[in-house]
């Protein structure tokens, strides 16, 4: 919204920086972050009040996990505060990968709230129903995708291939992988698969808040690299034009992440609940599809793809078999069970991630 103002930078110089992704997405990043601090606990105070006993602990879970009984879920809410009002003022709205991103986000966050108000209501684990809500989250991520695909057209063909429809690969600077209409299929798959992958990884306080900003921070610098034609080309990566304005709104992920870990600190004052991961997750899937970086998003966020692949390996075995490969999955459980501390899990896995968003980021040069 305030790009306008550049309009102003003939008479007035210091408007010109509103011309600078970097300039926005630093001013995005502060202002997230503000508006979680100042209404963070309004938010917080109201979610008490509204819940009573708050989001309802696993009966089976490790016996800690019930000392924090009565903590009040979807503090997401603040993260989508945070990250939507931030990016409406600093983002260029005319952008089809802003406002593609920025709905995926508020659509998936709608879903997780209302999965969120379920459990909180029945004061059960058995929120929405599966197969419904992934139906919606694969119609909200097929109609990203193909207005993502449709913008990315701009650069029509690399290489006699379309580029739109096309699947990159990291290491290799001309290889691409047209598929056609099925990249609506893939590109929904990869924004649904992220947004699920973060939630099951939202299981300890601050565990999936850092890796989250850890994944916004390199996909920020991926965004604003491959909508630059200079350093797109130095790098030998492929050249999306107009991704760079995602920076913006990764920088807010950033601040509004840095505002949400201030209550998420343990003992968490609140928990971000389906509302804020599956939102969160969503949103970083979809850079990763504008981006051409699907798969590079795979190593990026390595962390939840762990977690994800502890779930589906858990239960795909128990059906064969009957026996359990972990004592508790998602994985993070699994090392409360050996007798880590909630500490020590959540800092070794913030570890691993930054690990791994080095390791994906290396890529960009490694062609």
């Amino acid at each position: 919204m305030l790009i306008w103002l550049v309009d102003l930078a003939d008479d007035i110089q210091f408007f010109n920086l509103f011309r600078y992704i970097t300039f926005r997405t630093g001013a995005a990043m502060f202002t997230s972050a503000l508006i979680v601090f100042l209404f963070g606990p309004r938010i917080i105070a109201s979610l008490k009040l509204r819940q009573g006993r708050g989001q309802p602990i696993r009966a089976d879970g490790p016996q800690t996990h019930f000392l924090k009984a009565g903590t009040p879920t979807m503090g997401g809410l603040m993260i989508l505060a945070g990250i939507v009002g931030s990016s409406l003022l600093w983002a260029d709205l005319s952008s089809v990968y802003v406002v593609t991103t920025l709905l995926v986000t508020l659509g998936f966050g709608a879903i997780g709230f209302y999965d969120d108000y379920l459990k909180v209501t029945k004061q059960s684990h058995k929120g929405f129903s599966g197969k419904a809500r992934l139906g919606i989250e694969f119609l909200i991520a097929g109609v990203a995708v193909f207005f993502i695909m449709q913008a990315s057209m701009a650069a029509s063909t690399v290489n006699g291939v379309t580029f739109g429809s096309s699947l990159a690969f990291p290491f290799f600077k001309d290889l691409l992988l047209d598929l056609g209409l099925f990249f609506i299929v893939f590109g929904a798959f990869v924004i649904v698969a992220a947004g699920n992958a973060v939630n099951l990884t939202d299981g300890l306080d601050g565990l999936a808040i850092v890796p989250v900003m850890i994944a916004a921070a390199s996909f920020g610098a991926i965004a604003y690299l491959a909508g630059n034609a200079v350093f797109a080309n130095y790098l030998q990566i492929h050249f999306v034009p107009g991704t760079g304005e995602l920076a913006v709104i990764l920088g807010a992920v950033i601040g509004a992440g840095l505002g949400f870990l201030w209550f998420n600190a343990p003992p968490a004052a609140s928990f971000m609940g389906d509302t804020g991961s599956l939102s969160l997750g969503g949103l970083i899937g979809t850079v990763a599809v504008a981006t051409k970086h699907e798969i590079v998003m795979a190593i990026i966020g390595g962390l939840f793809v762990m977690e994800a692949l502890s779930v589906i390996i858990q239960v795909a075995w128990f059906k064969m078999t009957g026996k359990r490969v972990f004592l508790m999955a998602p994985i993070h459980h699994h090392f409360e069970k050996l007798g880590w501390t909630e500490s020590q899990i959540v800092v070794r896995f913030w570890i691993i991630s930054v690990g791994l968003a080095m390791l994906g980021l290396a890529t960009l040069k490694l062609r």
